[in-house]
């Protein structure tokens, strides 16, 4: 059985003003069906452009993509249908309400008497009493529970989620996550991106890391934790850290997070506070996540020019 999705060296490059510019650089990766994948990444790392290729909203330079065998350029009808995909933008024609614009959407697809599905779509999505109201009357999360029915309502099996929860609140992303894993363990295969790092982690079982358009990570979900420091020290302070512990530290307002092996650098730590005459609040220790491991895999891939 072929893969679920297949990207075979596939590179980008894009003409611009000051000459061309490779969005993607040889990426090969393959998603197995009935996968819960994550593609991760920093602005600007071609995660998008990545998924316009599978979509068939870009053409790749070079190499090929494949959607369970169906190449999507030279099969391009049967490799979108198997697709069903949520953009980052908010996309919507403001002449229907929500029940017509799934209806239509549903005839793109040649799907017919499909209000069953749509009445599910919506009760799931929490969009039942939104049914008849006009799309220009919703809100941005109201919107973007559209479009999500919109590109389930064909019942493909490979779902794409490009920043599905982005700017939406926290009602509509766990309403969200319930459905698609609800879904994948019906055989549903998952593609997502992300800056929710907590999401990735908590539902994804694989995941790629890109960074300027370089895949610079494929490991399980689980592996990849075994990979960053065991623990992290994190307290809150107002005062400045450091430049020693400044340089290794990951600061947000007044929380810190130090990376540390075992006991011996927590303590070592926690002395160079002391000497420095500093008093830390609300100390404890975690175990590494994945922001941790995402932080350690794009710091390592830094050129020197850059990181300096």
């Amino acid at each position: 059985m072929p893969a679920a999705v297949s990207f075979q060296s596939v590179s980008k490059t894009y003409a611009t003003p000051k000459g061309p510019f490779q969005a993607l650089h040889q990426v090969s990766l393959d998603i197995e069906e009935g996968e819960f994948f994550g593609l991760l990444g920093p602005n600007g790392a071609g995660k998008t452009t990545l998924i316009s290729i599978l979509a068939g909203l870009a053409r790749a330079s070079q190499g090929r993509v494949l959607v369970r065998g169906h190449d999507v350029q030279a099969d391009y009808a049967n490799a979108r249908h198997q697709l069903g995909v949520v953009p980052q933008e908010l996309v919507f024609d403001p002449f229907f309400n929500v029940r017509e614009t799934l209806r239509i959407q549903s005839g793109y697809f040649g799907v017919k008497n499909n209000d069953a599905w749509i009445d599910e779509l919506l009760e799931s999505l929490g969009l039942s009493d939104k049914a008849t109201a006009n799309m220009r009357q919703l809100s941005g999360g109201m919107k973007r529970r559209v479009l999500v029915a919109q590109a389930l309502v064909h019942k493909p099996p490979i779902i794409v989620l490009d920043e599905p929860t982005a700017g939406v609140d926290v009602e509509l992303r766990q309403t969200l996550w319930h459905f698609i894993a609800k879904l994948n363990k019906q055989g549903h295969t998952v593609l997502l991106t992300t800056h929710y790092l907590e999401e990735a982690e908590a539902l994804c079982q694989r995941i790629a890391m890109l960074k300027n358009g370089r895949m610079v990570a494929l490991s399980r979900t689980s592996d990849l934790l075994k990979t960053a420091t065991s623990n992290v020290l994190l307290f809150k302070t107002d005062v400045a850290l450091p430049p020693a512990m400044a340089a290794q530290a990951r600061v947000t307002g007044r929380i810190v997070q130090l990376p540390a092996s075992d006991a011996a650098e927590i303590e070592h730590h926690l002395a160079a506070l002391r000497q420095a005459g500093i008093t830390p609040e609300d100390v404890e220790i975690r175990r590494a996540d994945l922001e941790d491991v995402f932080l350690q895999v794009m710091g390592a891939n830094t050129p020197p020019a850059e990181a300096a």
